[in-house]
This record gives structure tokens, sequence and C-alpha cells, in this order.
């Protein structure tokens, strides 16, 4: 893919600062579909660490029906961070999950590139408002956070800061439409933006049935998918509750299941994460799941996700 899609083409070059599993995955995005990268990190393995991944990493491209080599010509690396940003049109920042070290990162960025870059943080809980708190220029800063793995899973949120221009928000929005993924635009700061949040909340009841001996663990795997899973990849929960109330919709729903639900709430668990429960469910984990290594769960997972994806596309 040597041609560049013309809305693409103003948001070349990009930099991915951070070589962690979510920056290379949008490394490997951003270059399957034409980009100049740059990778900044400032961890001495760098060049190991990306060589692995891109071994590994083939098969994937191939059931997304992108390239799969070719393109790491336009792939440099590097440990200086003004090399790696002078002259990028988006920079996305994936470092540690560090107010901080954040804020620092996006002060020192600004001094090296032109106003209008774009700068793009996949932050997962930390807000635009909060890490743009040291820049001079805050308008071209916010939020895009993805679900991981970005090469695969369409999501990404886009969350603005308080000083955000729409300008940018826009940008940000075709940056990620052009290179295929499905941002949503997320229109008020909260802590954990909407799809952890949704996420965690699921996970914490899960967790808790588990703990309690309600169920085993593997079990609520197959309970999901063969229920809420399946009809929320079709549908999503709030159509799913509409749909529910039959004809009379989700006003139906809710008068005949309200007051369950309010059971329900009512009776759910609150898991603390203490050293004894994360022991417990640790053990229960490696019970249920080290029949295969991590890196076959999860290319099993990928693959059934990209072919529910085809399906659904």
């Amino acid at each position: 893919m040597t041609h560049l899609h013309s809305d693409l083409q103003r948001f070349n070059p990009v930099t991915v600062i951070g070589a962690g599993t979510i920056g290379l995955s949008w490394a490997t995005l951003f270059l399957a579909h034409g980009l100049t990268v740059r990778l900044y990190d400032p961890r001495t393995d760098l060049q190991e660490v990306v060589d692995q991944h891109f071994k590994s990493i083939g098969s994937t491209l191939s059931l997304l029906g992108l390239p799969k080599n070719g393109f790491e010509s336009r792939l440099s690396i590097g440990s200086d961070l003004q090399q790696a940003i002078t002259g990028a049109a988006v920079i996305q920042e994936n470092g540690p999950e560090k107010l901080e070290l954040k804020q620092q990162l996006f002060a020192d960025i600004e001094s090296y590139i032109k106003p209008q870059t774009l700068l793009l943080s996949s932050s997962s809980t930390i807000p635009a408002s909060d890490i743009s708190s040291f820049m001079k220029d805050k308008s071209r800063m916010l939020i895009g956070h993805p679900f991981n793995p970005p090469l695969v899973m369409p999501l990404v949120e886009v969350v603005p800061g308080k000083f955000t221009s729409n300008e940018a928000v826009e940008d940000a929005l075709l940056f990620y439409k052009t290179l295929g993924k499905a941002p949503q635009l997320i229109r008020k700061e909260v802590f954990g933006f909407v799809a952890n949040r949704l996420q965690f909340a699921m996970l914490r009841e899960a967790m808790y049935l588990v703990d309690e001996g309600v169920v085993k663990m593997e079990d609520v795997d197959e309970i999901v998918k063969d229920s809420i899973g399946l009809r929320w990849a079709a549908s999503g929960p709030m159509l799913g509750m509409h749909l529910g109330g039959g004809h009379g919709g989700m006003e139906a729903f809710m008068r005949h299941l309200g007051p369950t639900m309010e059971k329900s709430w009512a009776a759910q668990g609150n898991l603390m994460m203490n050293e004894e429960a994360i022991s417990r469910l640790a053990t229960k984990s490696r019970e249920s799941y080290n029949h295969m290594t991590i890196d076959e769960h999860a290319q099993t997972r990928d693959q059934k996700q990209m072919a529910i994806l085809k399906v659904r596309d």
C-alpha cells in the first residue's frame, strides 16, 4: 500500500510514543495503512521488542486483509524525543498511566512541534484537561483511547478536554475513521471514560460470583458468550433492552423489570481488590486457563473477534 488515502495524507508522518502492547499495535495499524511512523521509547531493548512484535503479527494482519510486510521501511525507531516528534503531523502517546509523567511529556512535546500537530493520548482513565495542564496551547490535545488491541478492535474513544478545539475533535475523528476504526465522541470527561466503566461494572460482579463459589471462572465466559455477549455483539445493551420490552420498547422493559433490576443491584457484590482477593482469583485463573499459553489464547480470541466483525460488517 504505497499511495495514501487523501484524507490520511495530512496526518503523515505519525509519531508513536511508547513501545508497549498498545503503542506497537497502533504503530502496526498506521504502517499497514501507508503512513510513515516514528516510534519513540527510552527502553534499551527497543529494536528487539520491535523485531519480535513484527515476527508475531503477520497472521493477524492477513486476517484483517492488511499488508503484512514491506512497510517496515517506513518505520524509524529511537530514544530521542525531539528527533521523533519534530515535523510529526500526529502524535499518539502510549506511556505509563501516570498523570505527572504525561503532564511533563506533553509540556516537553509542545516545544518541538508545529502548532497544528494533533496530540492524542491513549490514556484509559486520565482526562485531557488534566494531561494538558502544563501546556501553553491546550487546543490540539485530546484523548484517543483504543480498546486493546487497536489493530483489531474498532472502538476508539475520542474524549476532548475543556480546552480542546472543535477542529481538533473533527481531525481526530477523521484520522481514526480513515484508518478503518469506529471512533466515538465522548461528550463529557468522566473517570475511566465509557467502555472501561461498563466493562469494570460487569467484571466486578463476575469476579464476586467466582470468588463466592457461585460459578467457575471458565463457566462465566461460556455464560456471557452464549447470552449477553452474543446479543450485545449484534445490537448493544441499550437497543437490546429496548427490544426486550417487545412492542412497548424500553419503557415497557423498565416498568416490567425495573423492580427486579433494583433488587439485583442491591444484591450485587462489592469485592475489594486486596492481596487476598487477588491471590484467590489468580489461583482460579491459573486452574481455568493454564492449558494454553497467553499467546495462544490471545491468537484464538483475535481470530474469533475478526470473524465476528466480518459477519457483522
